[in-house]
């Protein structure tokens, strides 16, 4: 699905999105990866979902966002909440949604101006 953003902010936007795919500023990305209004951490180095660490949030942690989008794929699937556990005794939020429900919110709340970060697995090895 490709989206049509109304103004483009000079911030990072998802453009579109699909099967094994996301794009940001027109840009397609096939691996897992963080995006942040500012920064894209491209290859975010999670093997699958079964092999979520709490090393992989505490990275999270370290980018000081506000809220954490953690798009599961195709398919919405909860994590450990051993896992998120540093972020929400940080203060942080986090939402868990399929990947192109992420883009779609990561999109509005980056527009509103918040510190979001869209963690998104698209592939699972």
């Amino acid at each position: 699905m490709k989206l049509h953003l109304s103004a483009y902010s000079g911030q990072n936007m998802f453009t579109g999105y699909g099967t094994g795919y996301v794009m940001v500023n027109q840009v397609r990305y096939e691996n897992n990866l963080i995006v942040l209004p500012d920064r894209i951490i491209e290859d975010w180095d999670v093997e699958s979902f079964e092999r979520l660490a709490p090393e992989h949030f505490d990275f999270l942690l370290s980018l000081q966002p506000e809220m954490v989008l953690f798009g599961t794929g195709a398919t919405l699937r909860f994590p450990h909440p051993k896992l998120t556990r540093m972020l929400i005794e940080s203060h942080i939020g986090i939402e868990v949604m399929d990947t192109s429900a992420a883009c779609r919110t990561y999109n509005i709340l980056t527009d509103e101006g918040r510190r979001v970060a869209a963690a998104l697995l698209i592939k699972n090895l």
